[in-house]
């Protein structure tokens, strides 16, 4: 995936996509393999914000865990519902595409290359 060198908003799910799966109801929550990394590629600049169908009284201990795996997220939103998740967004004037949807299966490697296309 290319995208260009403007600020980004990241919607990223929570359990099984960067956390195992109901694992905070297991004995606590476990880091996917390829979370750092990924997250390690995403630029300062841009804002992350994490959704979850967990319970708001379930947030502080999931800001904790995600903090002591050095995860950064601007903000967590929660109580959504288990179902879909749909984003609608415009294109830019230029053809920019400025919506994307990645669906990867539950509690696998999260390995999502992207680059920056500074010509974007």
């Amino acid at each position: 995936m290319t995208l260009s060198n403007l600020p980004k908003t990241w919607l990223i799910d929570v359990d099984g996509t960067i956390v195992r799966h109901n694992g905070h109801k297991f004995g606590g929550d476990i880091l996917l393999d390829g979370v750092r990394e990924f997250f390690a590629k995403i630029p300062q600049n841009d804002k992350i914000i994490l959704l979850t169908s967990r319970l708001k009284s379930e947030i502080p201990a999931l800001e904790s865990f995600l903090k002591s795996q050095n995860i950064r997220f601007d903000c967590i939103i929660s109580d959504l519902p288990f179902g879909e998740r749909i984003l609608i967004n415009d294109n830019k004037p230029s053809g920019l595409i400025c919506g994307y949807v990645i669906n990867k299966k539950r509690d696998e490697h999260l390995q999502i290359e992207f680059k920056i296309d500074n010509d974007l």
